[in-house]
């Protein structure tokens, strides 16, 4: 059977519109991720049998992924447009040449070492795209599973990069199966094993899932601690500059007061709650920390968690993110930090996942003028300092993972944290920059596989929404409105055992990562090898 020109491009916006419809908040769909992907598999592999020209491969991914990425981020574009079209483009050209990868492979080498292949480099991009500069794991694909968090339990062995492998494999399947029926006509019967191993691929991971899902986790073994979460409710582009700051600290402080009891351990407070920057060393001199520390030792024994925009001044450059004050003949260096009072010294911890184009300017360090297309946000732009490593608070004996805003949607990272000794996870965020859009519910849905991967409760401060309690189950127990002043209070379990994902890590990333360049290299030798007539 022949598929013409207008039916391949036909079935390579299908693919890019059904992986839309599967994400969280874009339609929502997740089973539609198991096979989205085989129109595009069914385009790739037409032009393989009729030896194409390879590149005509390369358009139809960049149309999927097009689609796939601006019809599910578009809201970015209510912070900058000009940067978010840019931004979207370029993930959707790398993830063209990833796939592109997989092409030359299954040509150069052969049909069954490309669709391993493919295996390889795409969850290989995945993985790099939670570590590299150009570091974008929002679209990753397991992520899609976030509103399902009954289907995906075993994430808490895989993470999300297991539910990525999950996928690619049920549409190899869901290809193989199409592409005999409608192009080979070959009969049903035929395909019979193939039926049987895509129930089997779909249906174990799933009953594993729901069994696991509807089991009690809860341990009498475990401490319980009582959490306040704030949502003041403040424009970061307007208000966040126009209100006195003294009533900007009071408004949160008093949503607390009307929650707060004697059992209360922890007040969070989201990202930009106290609105303008400071020196960390000269912070106990400042009337904000008079007014912050005089309502904490009212509390009496809560703690508050909450977001600040800080620097610190050095003799020397401290990092790539240093800039050369010449009037005080020192380094500043900016950060987005978690800060933490209680009866203790004031305490720190820097963001170190970094917003790309906000907060991180992509390859600046090589190319400096790249750090003037920084998107403002309302907060501290440009290159931000950073943790060396990722860091945990204690208040009262109880162990955290600090997370702000962007870093929700790293799981190695607060993996890393739970490795550390954190018993719960607490986010606090302003997800106000993107308006009442899907951003901030996917936002909120992404620290749903977090809790699943990890075991551990999540806590959510958001300045506009949505502020909520996750239990480990990934379920969310309360949860606020968007553009709503409030607050919420919630006892959480304080968990210490460590799902395989905290004790490992990212193993599955790791091991595909490094199955990527060895991929690629086979590849290479076996394409310079047919050039030279081997």
């Amino acid at each position: 059977m022949q598929i013409s020109k207008s039916t391949r491009f036909i079935l390579s916006i299908l693919s890019g519109l059904l992986l839309m419809l599967s994400f969280p908040n874009a339609g929502s769909l997740a089973p539609l991720a198991l096979v989205a992907l085989a129109p595009l598999f069914i385009v790739e592999h037409y032009i393989y049998t009729k030896q194409y020209r390879a590149r005509k491969v390369f358009t139809h991914a960049f149309i999927t992924f097009v689609i796939y990425n601006f019809g599910t981020c578009w809201w970015i574009m209510n912070a900058d447009v000009l940067g978010t079209i840019v931004g979207l483009i370029i993930n959707a050209l790398i993830m063209a040449t990833f796939f592109q990868f997989f092409v030359w492979t299954k040509r150069f080498v052969g049909q069954k070492e490309g669709y391993i292949g493919l295996l390889f480099y795409w969850i290989g991009l995945e993985y790099f795209h939670l570590n590299w500069q150009f570091s974008f794991p929002w679209l990753n694909l397991g992520n899609v599973f976030a509103t399902t968090p009954s289907l995906v339990q075993w994430y808490s062995y895989s993470g999300v990069l297991g539910g990525t492998l999950w996928i690619l494999l049920s549409n190899l399947l869901v290809f193989k199966i199409t592409y005999n029926l409608w192009v080979k006509k070959e009969k049903f019967k035929i395909q019979t094993p193939f039926v049987w191993m895509y129930g089997i691929l779909i249906f174990i991971p799933i009953g594993y899932s729901l069994i696991t899902y509807y089991s009690s986790s809860s341990s009498e073994a475990n401490l319980r601690s009582e959490i306040i979460v704030t949502q003041p409710n403040v424009d970061p582009y307007s208000e966040k500059w126009r209100i006195p700051v003294d009533i900007q600290l009071n408004n949160f402080l008093n949503l607390a007061d009307s929650l707060i009891t004697p059992e209360t351990d922890f007040v969070l407070a989201p990202e930009t709650a106290i609105p303008y920057g400071f020196e960390e060393e000269n912070f106990i001199n400042s009337s904000v920390y008079e007014i912050l520390n005089k309502r904490v030792e009212s509390w009496g024994n809560t703690s508050l968690l909450t977001g600040a925009s800080t620097y610190k001044f050095f003799d020397e450059k401290n990092s790539f993110a240093s800039e050369f004050i010449a009037e005080r003949k020192q380094f500043v260096e900016h950060y987005n930090t978690s800060l933490l009072m209680d009866k203790n010294p004031p305490q720190f911890v820097h963001k170190s996942k970094l917003v790309m184009g906000v907060e991180m300017i992509p390859f600046s360090e090589q190319l400096p003028f790249l750090e003037d297309l920084a998107i403002s946000n309302g907060g501290t732009t440009g290159n931000l300092g950073t943790e060396p490593v990722p860091a945990i608070m204690q208040s009262k004996g109880i162990r955290f993972a600090p997370v702000v805003c962007y870093e929700s949607v790293y799981g190695d990272f607060i993996a890393q944290q739970c490795r550390k000794g954190a018993m719960a996870i607490f986010i606090i965020t302003n997800d106000g920059w993107w308006d009442d859009s899907p951003g901030y519910k996917q936002h909120l849905n992404l620290a749903r596989l977090r809790a699943i991967e990890t075991g551990r409760w999540v806590a959510r401060s958001a300045n506009t929404g949505s502020s909520a309690f996750i239990n480990p189950k990934g379920d969310i127990v309360q949860k606020t409105a968007y553009n709503t002043k409030t607050a919420l209070r919630q006892e959480i379990e304080l968990v210490g055992k460590a799902t395989f994902y905290v004790t490992y890590g990212d193993v599955m990333g790791r091991s595909f990562g490094f199955g990527f360049f060895l991929m690629l290299l086979f590849t290479g030798v076996r394409y310079m090898r047919k050039l030279k007539g081997f």
